[in-house]
């Protein structure tokens, strides 16, 4: 597999897959690859593959990057583990499912997912804003419930450090091994601790500000700025206001993701604005200027002599700002000849007058040219 192929195919989904899909497609592709279960030569090479994929498109941040710049995008985050295990509490989960235990068979591995700190899951929220808001920004402020770490107990649950013992079951790993007799031999399974949940903890006096839960629930005023430039189904990190973190750990981040409502008038193409304008068939032919309406207010246009239905007319640097800050884009006005259906008496007889004048003149008229392609 010299060349890489794109990380949705690998997972066989869609690039409108939600998070749930892309979870699912992984988790059966890691148990039917894993070397450990099927022994074709490709099948380590596969299953890091799979882990590679399945790292970007897991986090928002590197699957919007490799989005919108595909490969190239990957450049910038560091310290991944492609092709090893990106996920081993997924590994882990396979493996309980399909073996009854885990793989890795020792209790450091299970209580490394357990009873150490752990940071909570991301969280995605989405958020409707103005054309307009989308072009130039703006400050956002909502308020969101966040589960946060207790302060009272920093996360432990107990009334005091005094009040913590180590759990006489699983000895403080949070895990319980099992073995079991079977035709193939003494099988070995480990499991979360019955007695702690996995914590390795037992508390004789729960915190009374959190009753034992080691998290509090608080309403949380969010204060962000919402970037000149950005585009629909783009997104905005929060850092540490997503799901509360396990056994004291951080929370996850915040995601937020942008909806852009459709203006009336112009419509985006990338950083250019796309704006339909109509002239009449008079100012068409002789030429005018016109006052055009941009986002960022009037703005006086030439329309040359001779314009025809559909040319496009370019207003440099009055389209949407560079969300990197680069040069804005443009704006791109589509002409359309509007023919006035009524007509005064004294519109009425200058018309015929013109048509009189260009019959005499012998001009071939543009009916005749387009008549004599059928000759």
């Amino acid at each position: 597999m010299a060349d890489k192929r794109d990380y949705y195919e690998v997972l066989g989904i869609s690039k409108n897959a939600t998070e749930a899909e892309i979870k699912k497609a992984y988790r059966s592709l890691a148990k039917k690859y894993h070397p450990d279960v099927n022994k074709e030569k490709d099948a380590e090479e596969k299953f890091k593959e799979i882990n590679e994929a399945y790292e970007v498109l897991s986090d928002p941040q590197k699957r919007s990057s490799y989005d919108q710049f595909g490969f190239a995008g990957m450049d910038g985050f560091q310290g991944g583990s492609y092709g090893g295990f990106s996920d081993f509490g997924d590994i882990n989960d396979i493996f309980s499912s399909f073996f009854g235990g885990s793989p890795f068979g020792s209790s450091s591995f299970s209580s490394r997912y357990s009873n150490a700190p752990r940071q909570g899951d991301d969280r995605l929220q989405r958020i409707t804003i103005d054309f307009t808001d989308a072009c130039f920004g703006k400050d956002l402020e909502f308020d969101i419930d966040v589960e946060e770490t207790c302060k009272s107990c920093n996360g432990s649950g107990a009334a005091s450090a005094s009040d913590i013992t180590t759990c006489s079951t699983c000895g403080g790993s949070g895990s319980v091994i099992r073995q079991q007799r079977t035709p193939l031999g003494v099988m070995q399974t480990q499991s979360v601790c019955p007695d702690c949940q996995g914590t390795g903890k037992k508390i004789k006096k729960i915190c009374p500000a959190c009753r034992g839960k080691g998290y509090e629930r608080r309403k949380t005023t969010i204060n962000t700025k919402i970037p000149a430039g950005i585009a629909d189904g783009q997104r905005i990190r929060v850092a540490g206001k997503g799901e509360r973190g396990y056994n004291g750990g951080p929370n996850g981040d915040l995601y937020l993701e942008v909806r852009v409502k459709p203006h009336k008038q112009f419509e985006r193409d990338g950083k250019n604005i796309l704006l339909e304008i109509s002239v009449t068939a008079v100012d068409a032919t002789i030429g005018t200027k016109i006052d055009v309406p941009t986002i960022y207010g009037d703005v006086t246009m030439k329309i040359p002599a001779g314009t025809q239905e559909g040319t496009i007319m370019r207003l440099k640097e009055k389209g949407v700002p560079d969300i990197r800050g680069g040069k804005p884009g443009d704006q791109l006005c589509i002409v359309h000849i509007d023919i006035d259906k009524k007509l005064s008496a004294r519109e009425k007889e200058l018309y015929k007058e013109l048509q009189k004048i260009q019959g005499e003149t012998g001009k071939e008229s543009i009916w005749q040219r387009f008549k004599k392609q059928f000759d």
